[in-house]
């Protein structure tokens, strides 16, 4: 992309109907090491949003800022599971986090590499005031190397969040939301995620999903202790 921003996805299109994304990057480090999530989704309508993503950035070489608002299909239904399907910075993606955020009832869960969002941490922080369960759980070195604006909003809150315990990195970037749904995809909690780098995330409406995620959810917990 020879931008100094970042071309922050992982995803693949396989045959035109199969799309494979999350927060895995493609080096040993991120499957063998580092806590990352990837969905496999079969869904020609899905697959025909990551093309044009692709297709902007491979054929135009439009990136970031430059690149065309074009998703064709932002909302898609597979076997009755409703997935919305944003890219940044075109999509306005923070926006639509946010109204998944600000909608929860009993319960919002996140796993997170880089959460700097002061938007996000302020619409968890009045969630919680409200009854909401909030929990948490954060990268460690980020939050060392000074990306602990929201770190430092919740703990002040007095939200339960806790520091990551892998040795590596916890890379994932998601919330759940009333083990209902399922925020997930390459998208930081950050500005530069919404601004600069190209990034897609995929905003799960299925409890059977939010299960699984959920489930990883409890393992990053329980290893980052108390």
């Amino acid at each position: 992309d020879q931008r100094s921003a970042l071309m922050h996805d992982k995803f693949a299109v396989v045959d035109g109907a199969t799309v494979w994304a999350g927060s895995l990057n493609f080096t040993f480090s991120d499957a063998y090491r580092n806590n990352n999530n990837v969905v496999e989704i079969i869904s020609p309508r899905l697959a025909e949003n990551y093309t044009t993503e692709f297709e902007e950035m491979y054929l135009r070489r439009e990136f970031g800022p430059t690149s065309t608002a074009n998703t064709p299909n932002p909302t898609v239904t597979v076997n009755g599971t409703l997935i919305e399907n944003y890219f940044s910075p075109d999509d306005g993606v923070a926006a639509h986090i946010l109204s998944v955020l600000r909608s929860a009832q009993s319960s919002v869960y996140f796993m997170a590499f880089s959460f700097t969002r002061t938007d996000f941490a302020d619409a968890l922080t009045e969630k919680a005031k409200a009854g909401v369960v909030v929990q948490g759980v954060f990268e460690t070195r980020q939050i060392a190397a000074g990306g602990d604006a929201a770190w430092q909003a919740l703990t002040a809150a007095g939200l339960d969040v806790r520091q990551d315990g892998n040795p590596y990195n916890l890379h994932s970037k998601v919330f759940i939301v009333d083990q209902q749904i399922v925020v997930a995809g390459s998208f930081n909690f950050s500005r530069n995620a919404e601004n600069s780098n190209d990034e897609n995330v995929l905003i799960i409406h299925n409890p059977d999903i939010a299960a699984a995620y959920f489930a990883e959810w409890q393992k990053v917990w329980a290893e980052a202790g108390g």
